[in-house]
């Protein structure tokens, strides 16, 4: 009776449903297959990671195994040497002119290649082309062709032009920086005109997808109102092109703060480690020089120096996608 004159009174009791999710065979099945691949990532990436970092905090710089704890001695070493501030220096400008680099041309090639013009499969294969090298083919090729006495300075000394590229020891413009000149070395451009070859491609790929993604009725609407093709890329299309960009710029960062395979092939540290790179430092100290705590410390903060750009990007990611 009581409960007939709830429900004529329009009164309802909320009924709490528990629902447990049941172990299927599917999830016992899914965990087993992902188990082997969590597994390694935690002992070969993870695992190792920790390890350094506890190996880069101890006295082991030597063939004798020294564990012993150091505190953070080699870091304040590392800081105060000179070639490892030449390879912050070298790191930092590399990075700036290869992102930029990348970026215009990309956006460039893209935007040609968007005009629906003749053979544009036949341009896209090209400009996709040196993505397919690995990184030691193109350091030598292009060592080969920036050769002081060879390659293209064969055709420029016919104008009276004789660049060193990569055996130049030119900082512009230097200023006292630590024990360094601080500026851009000239030597570095080699290694960016490289890089930037054969990553161009791939912000050419993204930058093309970005393009013909963007519908026809936006540009058409921007015309009718009058803005010109200049004001219609600077105004509607980059800006709509702008999460591309950060896309790019985060992987080309990625890609340059943690560069060795180039660096190796093709210049090496360079006379006065002009192109020297923390890659290339860490791989003698720790495998050549027997200073594996040093080592280990050069590449924590590689790793670091990484985390800045991935951790903040893939925060954002995550965060737009659970809204």
């Amino acid at each position: 009776m009581n409960v007939n004159k709830e429900v004529n009174m329009g009164i309802s009791t909320p009924i709490k449903k528990t629902t447990k999710k049941k172990i299927t065979t599917d999830r016992v099945l899914s965990f087993l297959f992902i188990l082997p691949s969590v597994i390694l990532i935690a002992v070969f990436v993870y695992g190792f990671i920790g390890w350094s970092g506890y190996v880069s905090l101890s006295n082991w710089n030597s063939i004798v195994k020294d564990l012993s704890f150091a505190g953070f001695k080699n870091y304040a070493y590392l800081f105060d040497n000179f070639r490892f501030q030449a390879d912050l220096r070298n790191t930092f400008f590399f990075t700036i002119l290869f992102i930029g680099a990348v970026i215009v041309l990309g956006q460039l090639l893209a935007i040609l290649i968007d005009q629906n013009i003749k053979g544009e499969s036949l341009f896209r294969n090209i400009f996709f082309f040196p993505m397919s090298l690995s990184f030691i083919v193109t350091g030598v090729v292009w060592q080969w062709l920036l050769n002081p006495t060879t390659g293209v300075n064969i055709f420029l000394q016919k104008f009276g032009i004789k660049p060193m590229w990569y055996v130049d020891t030119t900082i512009i413009p230097a200023w006292k920086w630590g024990h360094i000149e601080f500026g851009i070395p000239v030597a570095i451009i080699a290694l960016v005109i490289a890089a930037t070859w054969q990553l161009t491609g791939f912000a050419l790929a993204m930058y093309l997808a970005g393009l013909r993604a963007i519908p026809e009725d936006i540009r058409e609407a921007a015309r009718v109102d009058g803005a010109t093709e200049f004001q219609l890329y600077r105004k509607v299309i980059f800006p709509l092109l702008a999460p591309i960009t950060v896309s790019v710029i985060i992987i080309m960062a990625h890609i340059s703060l943690k560069i060795f395979d180039l660096v190796y092939a093709m210049t090496g540290s360079g006379a006065g480690f002009v192109t020297d790179v923390p890659g290339t430092f860490m791989f003698e100290t720790t495998f050549r020089g027997n200073y594996y705590a040093n080592g280990s410390a050069i590449s924590i903060i590689m790793l670091l120096s990484v985390a800045i750009f991935i951790v903040p990007y893939l925060i954002k990611n995550r965060r737009g996608d659970m809204s």
